[in-house]
């Protein structure tokens, strides 16, 4: 099952340090999911002036289940970086096919 995954960024003073500060572990996680073919495409969002205020992730994994094991133990999450986060079920675009 594919979905996108639309986290958005708690608006608290510290939200941004803690994001950084858990980054490396949240891109290591990504890595690891690259080579597993479960994350397909993905980013940060951003505001008007360049700061990240969010993420927009589209996933692959066998269940619902499975995509919330993965929310539940990312960095962005335990840590307290991701607020409200959004998951719709979804058929991307093959764009490998099109290469």
């Amino acid at each position: 099952m594919q979905f996108i995954v639309t986290a958005y960024d708690h608006t608290d003073n510290e939200a941004l340090n803690r994001r950084l500060a858990c980054r490396e572990a949240h891109l290591e996680g990504i890595k690891s999911m690259i080579k597993q073919g479960i994350f397909l495409s993905g980013g940060a969002m951003l505001d008007s002036h360049g700061k990240m205020i969010g993420s927009s992730v589209h996933v692959e994994f066998p269940t619902r289940a499975a995509l919330d094991e993965w929310l539940a133990q990312d960095p962005y999450v335990s840590e307290k970086v991701w607020d409200r986060i959004e998951v719709c079920e979804a058929r991307l675009v093959p764009v490998e096919q099109f290469k």
